[in-house]
Formats: C-alpha cells, structure tokens, sequence
C-alpha cells in the first residue's frame, strides 16, 4: 500500500514524513494534541521555552499511557479470574 507524505507542525516546526492513508487522521490528530498540550502549559505555568515544553508534553503522555496499560493489565486479571471461575462452575455442573 502506497503511503501520504505529509507534514506536521509541532512548535513552530515542521516535520516530514510518510504515513499509511489509514494512518494519517490519528498522526494529525497526535501533533494537534501535543500543540494543545504546548499552549496549555504555557498558559497554566507560564513557561516559553519550547524544549521545556515539549518536553513536559512528553512526560504527561508517557504518564498517561502507564495508566491506560495499568488499567488494562488489571482489567484483564480480572476478565481472566472471572472465566476461570465459570469454568470452575461448568466443570462442577458436569
């Protein structure tokens, strides 16, 4: 499958690169929340430095994918301890 070059603007910059056509929405979507997360910081704290910036984007979205993984590890012990209890009980009723 043949892919897009696009660009996308991260602080003031642009950044070249290939993507699937499948791809592109959620790659557009994820530069446009990193800019909005860039002017959140700036207004909420008042910082201006952009590697400052970008890198406290870095550190919420990385803060953030530890606890989507977390509630899913534990979303799944649970998925899994519940079928392991109906097995049990389809086990007893044979």
């Amino acid at each position: 499958m043949d892919e897009l070059s696009i660009k996308i603007k991260i602080a003031d910059r642009e950044y070249p690169m290939k993507v699937k056509p499948e791809d592109e929405e959620r790659v557009r979507n994820a530069g446009k929340k990193i800019n909005e997360r860039m002017r959140m910081y700036r207004e909420k704290f008042g910082i201006d430095d952009k590697q400052d910036l970008l890198a406290m984007v870095a550190f919420d979205s990385l803060v953030d994918k530890l606890e989507v993984e977390e509630t899913r590890q534990s979303i799944d012990e649970t998925v899994s301890q519940k079928i392991n209890h109906l097995n049990s009980l389809i086990n007893q009723a044979l």
